[in-house]
C-alpha cells in the first residue's frame, strides 16, 4: 500500500494520500510509471503535504508536476515534512 503519491521522475517531494508518522518507513508511487520508492519519514506528514523524496541544499529550487514550485531557504532531506517552514513558493 502507498503512502504518497509523486507526479513526475525528477520532483523532489510527494504529496501524503494518508497521515504519516514520524519514524513510519513509508512508500510513493510515480504517477506517470507506477514504479515506487521507500522513504522514512522524519516528521509527522499530514494528509495532503509534502514529504520530501530528494536531498536539496539551501536555496535549492523544489520541483513539483516537474515544474519549479518554490526554493528551500534551509534545504531539506529525504523524509523531511516540507510546508511554509522550509518552502519559499514560486506564486509570490
Amino acid at each position: 500500500m502507498h503512502h504518497f503519491l509523486i507526479h513526475h521522475h525528477g520532483d523532489h517531494v510527494g504529496v501524503a494520500t494518508s497521515d504519516i508518522h514520524a519514524g513510519e518507513k513509508t512508500v510513493g508511487v510515480f504517477m506517470d510509471d507506477d514504479s515506487t520508492i521507500e522513504v522514512v519519514a522524519n516528521h509527522d506528514i499530514p494528509l495532503g503535504h509534502k514529504i520530501a523524496i530528494a536531498t536539496l541544499p539551501a536555496g535549492g529550487d523544489v520541483l513539483k508536476y516537474n515544474t519549479k514550485i518554490g526554493t528551500t531557504p534551509q534545504g531539506f532531506k529525504v523524509g523531511d515534512y516540507v510546508h511554509t517552514h522550509n518552502l519559499k513558493t514560486a506564486r509570490w
